[in-house]
């Protein structure tokens, strides 16, 4: 167990970014299923732009690497630039 107040205090606040953090990432995670399961092009277009938005900001935050995301982004523009 901690012994100081600072580091006890550290403690819980990794506790609550931890959590806030695996919400967040689990979020963006079932948006991109979401975004590959769909059918058109003109559904699939305003869910591109919030999930980039999503990613976006995970990767500002250190959740997730800045390649990732930008991997991700790459691979789901190109998936819905071939919907018809």
């Amino acid at each position: 167990m901690a012994n100081h107040k600072s580091s006890i205090k550290r403690i819980r606040a990794n506790a609550a970014k931890r959590l806030r953090n695996r919400y967040q990432a689990k979020t963006t995670r079932n948006a991109i299923k979401k975004l590959r399961g769909t059918a058109t092009k003109a559904e699939a277009t305003p869910l591109l732009a919030k999930v980039i938005s999503m990613l976006d900001r995970l990767a500002k935050k250190n959740v997730i690497h800045k390649n990732k995301a930008s991997n991700n982004k790459s691979k789901l523009t190109k998936y819905v630039n071939g919907l018809k």
